[in-house]
């Protein structure tokens, strides 16, 4: 459903503030399993659930969906933005909590927040002056993040509703999400049809898979916008998270965080996480704290690679995620200052780190940079991992 920015908000107001997982009308999706219990967690099964966590003021319902593994590890989705509204990893002590953050109702969601846990696009990240040519003919987008256009514009792919289906496989569940975006949505050329799944493996893997096709050129960049904490959702900051990255190089911005030209070295710089390094370590040596893409150590058309190891050390938890993307941005939630919480915690500033596998900022104005341009009878795709276990 495609409705502009205000209409948007007004239009979609709930009856009530529906809290999340709560639901109104609880159903087991289509093939799915029985609803979990202690007998069937004894007995290793597979889940994937859906609920409706109520309706918009069209009727238009947003639903739920729960995939939970065989060790009992969880992940929550949305259709309002594809939304990842949980990740419920152990600790070393076996305790489940909740490490993407999220916020509690429909309504506040609703009400807009910072791409919490949401698919970003058509373009994930910035273009210069919110402006590109492609073939000849010069498109005009939106300009949100000061001079430059963000995360798709003013509605961006997070601000609307996805349709959901349930899925699974021999060692998974999950949950595909499929998205139409109208020629000229945001100002890009082509009709675009976008689709992520989740997959939760009983390898304590969350599986992204992307695909996208188009009906003329255009220009494409999709990635999660999850905001890790390893420690908990709301648990403080992550500067004692320790970060390995994959990458060498990174790309230097200006101050409206768009690349100031070539991928500089990282070496002997508050940018090198090539070894493990606490966020917290330089981080006040960076004007803002870290917003920036890192160029993972990969050949071009190389696929599925490491790009980065998080570890948190008071719980155990450790994070990897592969990604067939070139590139990584490292953002600190340098913009979180309290006012967003969730079950009473608020979201400090450098309260998570965002890890978006992407392509470049900027790359339709850069021809150097690999390109994001998609033409018609060719096929997006992207595939990103998150794998969870703990440290000994």
């Amino acid at each position: 459903m495609r409705v502009e920015p205000f209409a948007f908000i007004a239009r979609c107001l709930l009856a009530g503030a529906a809290a999340i997982g709560a639901g109104l009308a609880a159903e087991i999706a289509p093939g799915a399993d029985a609803p979990s219990s202690a007998s069937s967690r004894s007995e290793k099964t597979m889940l994937i659930e859906r609920i409706s966590l109520g309706q918009t003021a069209d009727g238009t319902d947003v639903y739920q969906f729960t995939a939970t593994n065989a060790q009992g590890l969880k992940i929550r989705a949305i259709t309002l933005g594809a939304t990842l509204t949980a990740v419920e990893v152990p600790d070393r002590n076996g305790k489940l909590e909740n490490v993407s953050l999220y916020l509690e109702t429909l309504g506040e969601y609703l009400a807009g927040h910072p791409c919490f846990g949401s698919i970003c696009g058509r373009y994930a990240n910035r273009i210069a002056r919110g402006r590109f040519t492609l073939d000849g003919a010069t498109y005009q987008l939106a300009t949100n993040n000061g001079p430059n256009h963000l995360h798709g514009g003013r509605v961006g792919f997070h601000r609307l509703l996805w349709k959901g289906e349930s899925l699974r496989g021999d060692d998974w569940v999950g949950a595909r999400f499929t998205l139409d975006s109208p020629d000229g949505d945001e100002g890009y050329p082509g009709k675009l049809t976008a689709s992520v799944t989740y997959r939760l493996t009983n390898q304590d893997e969350l599986v992204m898979e992307y695909t996208a096709q188009t009906d003329k050129p255009t220009h494409v960049n999709l990635t999660n916008h999850a905001y890790w904490n390893l420690a908990g959702a709301g648990e403080g900051d992550c500067l004692g998270h320790l970060l390995m990255l994959n990458a060498d190089r990174y790309l230097p911005v200006d101050d409206t965080q768009i690349p100031l030209g070539p991928p500089a070295e990282v070496r002997g710089t508050p940018m090198d996480f090539t070894r493990p390094q606490t966020i917290g370590s330089r981080i006040a040596q960076v004007k803002g704290g870290y917003d920036h893409c890192y160029v993972l150590n990969k050949k071009p058309g190389e696929g599925l690679s490491l790009a980065a190891r998080v570890v948190e050390p008071r719980s155990g938890r450790v994070m990897e995620v592969y990604t067939t993307e070139p590139g990584v941005q490292l953002y600190t939630a340098n913009g979180l200052d309290g006012r967003l919480k969730a079950a009473g915690k608020p979201y400090v500033k450098h309260g998570a780190l965002c890890l978006e596998a992407q392509h470049y900022p900027d790359s339709p104005n850069r021809p150097e940079y690999p390109s994001t341009v998609l033409r018609p009878n060719q096929t997006y795709r992207q595939t990103t991992i998150h794998k969870f276990s703990l440290e000994k």
